[in-house]
């Protein structure tokens, strides 16, 4: 019982002491003694001119603060070291015109061999190599899942210089440049596999990009906060103006833990495309015995190759490695390559 009487006796203390407190006077003017007398006015100081009484003093307006309670300062971006973003070489098509026999009319001599002519752009590319983090997800029971997204943050700008063919008096083409806004509508596709040769049958994955919307804003924080980072989603509702850079994140989910290297195709940084018939196909078709399309689309676009000399039970993003060594006679793969790639 001693220790409640104690505790009690303390609480009855504070909660006195705060009373006590509660009902002292604030600050305010002094109370006047009753044996002081009342001190004698002062004289009022000569004041030059018929105003008698002082002008009151000059009221400087407060700073408005800004909009949304900030300090209305752009805050810097983060600076990054020297080789954190690997530049690619555009090797840009500067053939703007690709010579194909029309199919369909075939039979006719002025259908063979004819130049299609188009203007042809590429945009820079640089980016960081695949990093990962770790994201609660909500998953289809409606309870949150931690998984490891993999993800390729990037920056593409345009350079201008777009080449135009321009026909001369002679009837021969020129090409030239000119500067135009271009729209990136980019798309992502990872490939993996599981070993440099002999692969196991039926291995070989190939993931389309996923939009993580938190993972996004964990690899805002994770990379820069103060920049802005579009998704590939977002990335094509505006174009880019001549010497303007956009930032972009392209994210992966529920890669298979046994890839040992993997490539990243990024379709959409040139237009150049060409295709290709196939002359008996076509020739079915029109007999009703098949079925389909007898023109297949190709497009330029950028290869990235990876390798990651790791196994399946620790997963981590500094295995990562650009390129993809050579073994057993069979020959590597560089860092990054142009390809022609079957569009659809």
């Amino acid at each position: 019982m001693r220790p409640i009487v104690r505790l009690a006796a303390v609480v009855g203390v504070l909660v006195g002491a705060g009373w006590v407190w509660a009902q002292a006077p604030g600050p305010g003017p002094a109370a006047k003694s009753p044996a002081a007398k009342p001190a004698a006015a002062a004289k009022p100081a000569a004041v030059a001119g018929p105003a008698a009484a002082a002008a009151p003093a000059a009221v400087v307006p407060a700073a408005k603060a800004p909009a949304g309670g900030g300090t209305g300062m752009a805050l810097p971006y983060r600076k990054l070291a020297p080789g954190v973003m690997e530049p690619i070489d555009p090797q840009q098509e500067r053939t703007t015109y690709s010579v194909h026999t029309v199919t369909e009319l075939a039979d006719f001599e002025w259908a063979q061999d004819v130049p299609f002519r188009h203007d042809v752009w590429v945009l820079d590319f640089q980016f960081k190599p695949v990093r990962m983090i770790w994201i609660d997800i909500p998953g289809p029971n409606a309870r949150m899942q931690r998984k490891l997204v993999w993800y390729l943050l990037y920056s593409v700008t345009n350079p201008g210089k777009v080449f135009h063919p321009v026909e001369d008096k002679d009837g021969t083409y020129s090409v030239t440049t000119v500067d135009r806004p271009i729209r990136f509508i980019p798309v992502f596709t990872m490939e993996v596999h599981n070993r440099l040769q002999d692969e196991a049958a039926g291995f070989t994955k190939v993931y389309s990009e996923r939009c993580i919307p938190l993972a996004m804003a964990a690899v805002r924080g994770r990379e820069d906060r103060n920049r802005k980072f579009l998704s590939t989603f977002e990335m094509p509702e505006k174009e880019i103006a001549v010497g303007e850079t956009v930032w972009g994140i392209a994210t992966w989910e529920d890669i298979d833990p046994r890839v040992v290297w993997f490539s990243i195709y990024v379709e959409g940084l040139t237009n150049a495309y060409h295709w290709k018939d196939d002359a008996a196909k076509y020739a079915a078709v029109l007999k009703g015995t098949e079925k389909g399309s007898y023109r297949t689309m190709f497009s330029k676009m950028l290869k990235l190759n990876f390798w990651r000399p790791g196994d399946e039970f620790a997963v981590k993003e500094n295995q990562v490695r650009l390129g993809v060594p050579g073994q057993g006679g069979k020959p590597g793969l560089p860092q990054c390559e142009w390809v022609w790639r079957r569009a659809f």
